[in-house]
């Protein structure tokens, strides 16, 4: 298994940009496929994005696909999610897992985007 941590969110006016990273420690995380999910206030946690371990197949959630863009750098062991043109309806906690999910999650990064 890896450990996951999340980081980069913060409060942004709409149509702004953020950079979310997903720092992975472990081993062999390259081996892993990586996916960011999303949970809005009262809401589940939805899935929004998913990148293989060798980064060669991409995967977006319709509502964020043009906008965000998934990335890794095996190197430091880190994925990556730029986030662009955000939406209020953005505003969420997110989160990154390991596809099959772990069972654990990290405790997410909020973001908050304002109209």
């Amino acid at each position: 298994q890896v450990q996951l941590v999340e980081s980069g969110g913060g409060l942004v006016q709409a149509g702004g940009s953020l950079r979310l990273s997903c720092a992975a420690s472990g081993r062999a995380f390259e081996t892993y496929d990586v996916a960011w999910y999303r949970q809005a206030p009262g809401k589940g946690r939805e899935f929004v994005a998913r990148i293989t371990g060798n980064g060669g197949s991409i995967l977006y959630d319709r509502s964020v696909k043009g906008r965000f863009t998934v990335s890794r750098d095996t190197a430091k062991n880190t994925v990556y999610l730029q986030m662009n043109v955000l939406k209020p309806e953005d505003t969420a906690i997110w989160y990154c897992n390991t596809v099959p999910n772990q069972p654990r999650w990290g405790q997410g990064t909020q973001v908050t985007v304002s109209s």
